[in-house]
């Protein structure tokens, strides 16, 4: 715990750096394509001075990203978080190192030409790879590099938005699926040192400054869950047309290295008209959470951002999905209040309080990642009012996307190459359940000096323990000194010239065991270290006493109870009541 925790501050600090370093690349070339100056502030794009050269440079930068992936990783298409993820399914939680170099380059190149794209997808995967290579220089086993690589993901979307919060539960989510003391200490540390950076280089406070609006609870509630609703639908319908569209790319019938380039002149025709849809957007968000756009340009921020987001990110260029469904979200959460104001006056909604709630449960359900969206939007205000808004939506959203899509906006892509991805996270039953509840008792001994001739007899059909696999063996004072199996016996008398005398010669002595208060899921381990499939019990107190026997059946009885918590309906008091008397002869 103490050496990954050192390694995880290491990561954090940077990964820190190296955000905020992908955050200047990015603005040093969006001021130079787009206002040919130097910069490393991010501008907005909505006056910009390319003029009709807005149909050329994303083509281009989308060949040079295309030459990128065809040549030097194609594990720079795409967003980013679902190549991570791969890493830790597939790859032990390797990353190769060019992908560290290379899906910054290629996303500062892609969002500083016009990319509609953020850099949280970008930096999260190199934030990893950061993690991974430490992971892999350093003597670690595999989960201790998926928990590096998970704090060099969290440690980059802290260093950019500084919700060091949301990072951590994100991370948990998305890269580690587990919750333990393990991983859950590094990755604080790791997203608190990038926090640290982060308020170094950017100022204290998230990187939207978002004045608290009026979230109306309790009269806007219901309003809140109709936005949920809609939130649902649209990050369902998100996520099923970026992945249309990138099918409709590989229908085409050449080199996928010139997809980019269709993407890009797609994308500067719609900028030529709509700058506002361009690049990160981070200015474009804080106008929709601060409520300072009207309804026609909410509306079209909502439908080109979209297709801009869809056509470019399909394409299979290199970029981050985190701030363009934050700003789709936010767009449609401002949609709906400015409609809900229009239709009725005395309602009085903020737009902006709406956007907020619309942008964590857009990206939250699209991703299944909803409690860290709860905690990210939250973090962006700190207004402990947008609680109750957030949680309601954000629920109903998700409910509304696991109906309607089996896999996230995330884990599609792995689906497809054939990676199941477990998102549900519950105590282990294994964990929770002792030995002494699930053992044989009393158990099926032998003496140790019995014949293996008579054993033999006793376990041939029509013996006293025919069916039984396996049995302990005891000396006369019952003091436990070994265990025979039914594989044993017969390995004994068929391949041996001269076979062993007693059942002790034949079978293992001073075997590995267990107590009736040890956890199964301990006893489990000692099977599976020690390549056996039967622990005799002995008592705590006294290893030679034996109090009971675990198989592989009684593990299984474990995992059963669990099944029959969770399925078997029990009667309820209503069915024991007196006006339901009828109903209980039915039953009986």
């Amino acid at each position: 715990m103490l050496a990954l925790s050192l390694q995880a501050a290491v990561i954090g600090l940077a990964a820190g750096y190296v955000a905020w370093a992908l955050y200047a690349l990015i603005s040093i070339v969006t001021n130079a394509v787009f206002f040919q100056r130097w910069g490393t502030t991010l501008p907005s794009l909505e006056h910009n001075h390319l003029g009709l050269w807005i149909l050329i440079v994303p083509a281009v930068s989308g060949l040079i990203i295309g030459l990128m992936a065809k040549y030097g990783s194609t594990k720079i298409r795409g967003h980013g978080i679902p190549e991570a993820m791969e890493a830790v399914l597939t790859n032990r939680s390797r990353i190769e190192p060019r992908v560290a170099i290379l899906k910054p380059l290629s996303a500062a190149l892609a969002i500083g030409t016009g990319g509609p794209f953020g850099a949280e997808g970008p930096i999260i995967q190199t934030g990893g790879a950061l993690g991974s290579l430490l992971g892999q220089v350093l003597r670690t086993t595999a989960a201790e590099r998926r928990v590096l690589l998970a704090c060099g993901a969290a440690a980059g979307m802290a260093g950019v938005f500084g919700t060091p919060i949301a990072a951590v539960i994100m991370a948990i989510e998305l890269l580690l699926f587990e919750f333990r003391s393990r991983s859950f200490i590094p990755l604080v540390i790791a997203s608190t040192m990038a926090t640290t950076v982060h308020v170094a280089i950017f100022g204290y406070g998230p990187l939207f400054h978002v004045i608290s609006p009026d979230f109306a609870v309790p009269r806007a509630l219901p309003l809140y869950i109709l936005l949920g609703i809609i939130a649902g639908l649209a990050a369902t319908g998100l996520s099923r047309a970026l992945y249309w569209v990138e099918d409709t790319y590989e229908r085409l019938r050449f080199d996928p290295m010139w997809f980019p380039v269709i993407g890009g002149v797609a994308l500067g025709v719609i900028g030529l008209f709509q700058p506002r849809v361009l690049g990160v957007g981070y200015d474009v968000i804080s106008d929709l959470l601060n409520d300072k756009l009207v309804l026609t340009a909410v509306a079209g921020i909502l439908v080109w951002k979209t297709i801009a987001l869809l056509v470019s990110l399909g394409s299979g260029t290199s970029g981050g999905l985190l701030a363009p469904t934050l700003m789709i979200g936010a767009a449609l959460g401002g949609t709906l209040a400015h409609g809900a104001n229009a239709i009725f006056p005395a309602a009085h909604l903020s737009a902006g309080a709406f956007a907020l709630v619309g942008m964590a449960a857009v990206f939250g359900s699209a991703s299944r990642s909803t409690f860290a969206f709860i905690i990210f939007a939250f973090e962006l205000t700190r207004d402990y009012d947008a609680v109750l808004p957030l949680m309601l939506a954000c629920v109903v959203a998700d409910a509304i996307a696991r109906r309607l899509m089996p896999n996230s906006i995330m884990t599609e892509k792995l689906a497809r190459r054939g990676l199941k991805v477990h998102a549900e996270f519950e105590a282990d039953v294994l964990k929770q359940v002792n030995v002494g509840d699930v053992m044989e008792t009393p158990a099926l001994t032998r003496p140790s000096s019995m014949p293996l001739a008579t054993l033999a007899q006793e376990m041939a059909p029509g013996g006293a323990i025919h069916g039984r696999h396996c049995v302990l063996l005891v000396s006369e004072s019952g003091a436990l000194e070994g265990i025979v199996t039914r594989s044993d016996v017969v390995e004994a008398l068929t391949t041996s010239e001269r076979p062993p005398h007693t059942v002790l010669e034949a079978g293992t002595p001073s075997p590995l065991t267990t107590t009736s208060g040890e956890s199964v899921h301990d006893a489990l381990e000692i099977m599976m270290l020690g390549g056996v499939g039967r622990l005799p019990v002995v008592d705590a107190s006294d290893a030679t006493k034996v109090v009971g026997y675990l198989s592989r059946e009684g593990v299984l009885a474990a995992r059963e109870r669990r099944l029959k918590e969770e399925r078997d309906r029990e009667s309820g008091w209503l069915s024991r009541m007196p006006f339901n008397a009828r109903g209980n002869r039915e039953s009986a």
